[in-house]
C-alpha cells in the first residue's frame, strides 16, 4: 500500500514537471528568448499593459527580453505565415485591476523588417526601422525616432513624441498632444483635445486640431493645409514658388511668420470679428458694409504661390 501511494505521488510530480517544461514563459517571470528571421518581412506585437521597447538592428534575429504582466498566461512568440507574432496573452475579461504593473518587455528586430504594434494601456518606444511602422495604442503614450517610409502613429488618450520620421508621417491622438521633431517628407497631423508642435522639413504637410493649439516650425513649403476650432495657428515657414497655404479656424487666430520672400496672391477673409493684420505690404483689410466681417487681397512679387486663409471669431497676420 505504501508503495503505491509513492508511486502515485511521483506520477504527479512528472506530471507537474512536464507541464513546466512545455510553458515556456510563465506570467510574472523574466524572459529571453530568440529566433532567426529568415525570409520573414512583417513582425506585429501586441501588448496589453505595461511598457515595450521596439529597436531596429542590422543582425537577422529576434530576441525577446524583459518580464510578462504577472496576470499574463504566457507569451506567444512564433512563426505564422509571412510574420512574426509577438504577444503577451491575456484571458478575456480581465483586462483592468490586475496586479501593479503591465509587461516590461524589450524587443530587437532587423530594421528593415515592417513593425506592427496594438496595445491598450501600453506604452511604445519605437526607434531605427527602415520599412515602414504602424503603431496603435488606446491610453498609452508613443515615443518613435529614426523611421523611414510609411509611419502610422494612432494613441486616443496618450501623447505622441516623434523624432526624425522620414517618408509618409501620420500622427494622430484624441486627447493627447503631439510633438514632432525633424520630420521629413509628407505629414499629416491630427488632434482632439490636444496640441500640436512641430519643427519639420517635409514639404507637404496637413494638420487639423480641435480644442488644441498648432504651432508649427517649418523649412520650404510646396502645401500646407491647415484646419482649427477653438485653437490658434502659428507658424514660421518658406512657401514655395507654386506653392499652397490654406488656412481655416473657428475661435482661433491664424498667424504665419514667412521666413523668405514670399511671393504670392494673399486671400484673406474673417467672420464673425476678428482682425486682419498685414505687415507684409502696406494694402489694408475692408470692413463688410454689414456685418461683423473683413477681407484683403493683395499680392507680393510674382504671385505664382498662393495664400488662402480664413476664419470665424478669429484674427488672421501674415508677415
Amino acid at each position: 500500500m505504501k508503495q503505491e501511494v509513492n508511486m502515485g505521488s511521483l506520477r504527479n510530480y512528472l506530471a507537474l514537471v512536464l507541464f513546466i517544461t512545455a510553458t515556456t514563459t510563465i506570467a510574472g517571470e523574466r524572459i529571453d528568448e530568440s529566433m532567426p528571421l529568415g525570409s520573414i518581412k512583417n513582425v506585429t506585437i501586441e501588448n496589453l499593459r505595461g511598457e515595450v521597447t521596439v529597436t531596429g538592428t542590422s543582425g537577422d534575429t529576434v530576441s525577446v527580453m524583459g518580464e510578462l504582466d504577472d496576470k499574463a498566461q504566457g507569451l506567444t512568440f512564433e512563426k505564422s505565415g509571412s510574420r512574426i507574432i509577438i504577444k503577451v496573452e491575456i484571458p478575456q475579461g480581465n483586462h483592468n485591476g490586475w496586479g501593479n504593473k503591465g509587461s516590461e518587455l524589450s524587443i530587437k528586430i532587423p530594421q528593415h523588417v515592417r513593425i506592427s504594434f496594438k496595445g491598450v494601456s501600453s506604452d511604445i518606444n519605437v526607434s531605427k526601422f527602415t520599412h515602414g511602422t504602424e503603431i496603435q495604442t488606446v491610453s498609452g503614450d508613443i515615443n518613435a525616432k529614426d523611421l523611414q517610409q510609411q509611419i502610422e502613429l494612432a494613441t486616443v488618450s496618450g501623447n505622441i513624441e516623434s523624432n526624425n520620421l522620414v517618408g509618409k508621417v501620420r500622427l494622430s491622438s484624441v486627447s493627447g498632444d503631439i510633438h514632432d521633431r525633424n520630420s521629413s517628407g509628407r505629414a499629416h497631423f491630427k488632434t482632439i483635445s490636444g496640441s500640436l508642435s512641430s519643427s519639420s522639413s517635409a514639404n507637404e504637410i496637413s494638420a487639423n486640431t480641435v480644442s488644441g493649439d498648432i504651432d508649427l516650425r517649418l523649412a520650404d513649403i510646396d502645401e500646407l493645409i491647415v484646419s482649427t476650432v477653438s485653437g490658434e495657428f502659428n507658424s514660421q515657414l518658406s512657401l514655395n514658388d507654386n506653392g499652397l497655404l490654406k488656412m481655416s479656424s473657428v475661435s482661433g487666430d491664424l498667424i504665419v511668420d514667412f521666413k523668405n520672400e514670399v511671393q504670392a496672391s494673399f486671400d484673406l477673409k474673417t467672420n464673425a470679428g476678428g482682425n486682419i493684420i498685414n505687415r507684409l505690404t502696406s494694402a489694408k483689410a475692408k470692413r463688410a458694409k454689414y456685418g461683423p466681417s473683413a477681407k484683403l487681397s493683395f499680392e507680393t512679387g510674382k504671385a505664382n504661390a498662393s495664400v488662402r486663409a480664413s476664419t470665424v471669431s478669429g484674427s488672421i497676420e501674415v508677415k
